[in-house]
């Protein structure tokens, strides 16, 4: 397990390139942490490292937004929160996604935690006492 802690918002981008450092060659990214502990905020500064080309919003309504990086290559981004049913993530394809390959960025993954591939880097996100964030990385070496 490797743990990063965020003081203050000026350091998420340098945070977010040694949190994609650390994780380097991993694709399924499965994020954890109540509301406004700074799932999507993370998020957007990981596709700002990637290059990401399209404006990075949470997919709340759309369950999965794709965004295309400088190079070609595409970013998926889900937001689970709305899901009242596993059966739902179906309906769009949720392992078309997970296998292809690109990367994959989820938020509120406990709403589909069965279907998670046994790869997934599960990051999990706690607001501390003064408002600072640590992010605690699960399975980096593909071990659970």
């Amino acid at each position: 397990m490797s743990e990063f802690i965020l003081n203050d918002l000026k350091d998420i981008d340098s945070v977010a390139a040694e949190f994609l450092s650390e994780t380097k060659g991993r694709k399924i990214f499965a994020f954890y942490g109540g509301m406004g502990a700074g799932k999507t905020t993370f998020i957007k500064a990981l596709c700002r490292q990637l290059e990401a080309l399209d404006t990075v919003t949470s997919p709340t309504f759309t369950l999965v937004n794709e965004y295309q990086t400088r190079e070609g290559d595409l970013i998926y981004h889900f937001d689970f929160y709305r899901i009242e049913e596993v059966e739902e993530v179906f309906d769009f394809g949720i392992y078309e996604y997970l296998q292809s390959g690109r990367i994959c960025f989820m938020e509120w993954p406990e709403k589909i935690e069965d279907l998670l591939p046994e790869e997934t880097v599960k990051v999990i996100i706690e607001v501390n006492n003064d408002f600072s964030r640590t992010l605690s990385i699960n399975n980096v070496s593909g071990q659970t």
